[in-house]
């Protein structure tokens, strides 16, 4: 298996990507955990379903939007802990003196409908694991 990297920093960039991933005739894309990702969903779910792409994200979010699978952190559960944060600092609490936190919660999200659009089968095991199908 042949691992390619390619890189996109705005919207250009990110068409110039696909184009190259088909010429390459890459199997399946990893959209990496960037913001500038996290404001492009549609144009890359898009993409990815106009190039037959399969493609796995670190988001839910990448997959209500139409993208195949992701596996990541809970957005929700990390924005809900720096809302604990925000309150204790406000409270009078030192950030120096909080802990360091880890993301805990942890999300599979599958799109049937992308993966008939695509024409794969999703393995039931992978099915049977997911926090959500998406149908």
């Amino acid at each position: 298996m042949q691992l390619h990297i390619l890189k996109a920093g705005s919207e250009s960039e990110i068409d110039a990507a696909f184009a190259t991933l088909v010429q390459l005739q890459a199997g399946g894309l990893v959209v990496g955990n960037d913001p500038f990702f996290g404001g492009r969903r549609e144009q890359l779910g898009a993409l990815a379903s106009h190039h037959a792409a399969p493609a796995i994200y670190g988001f839910r979010e990448f997959v209500e939007a139409g993208g195949l699978i992701s596996y990541g952190s809970s957005l929700a559960a990390s924005f809900r802990q720096v809302g604990i944060y925000a309150g204790k600092i406000l409270k009078g609490a030192k950030p120096a003196n909080l802990p360091v936190q880890q993301p805990t919660t942890f999300e599979l999200v599958v799109n049937l409908n992308t993966a008939k659009a695509l024409g794969l089968t999703i393995p039931p095991s992978i099915l049977a694991r997911a926090d959500e199908v998406i149908e």
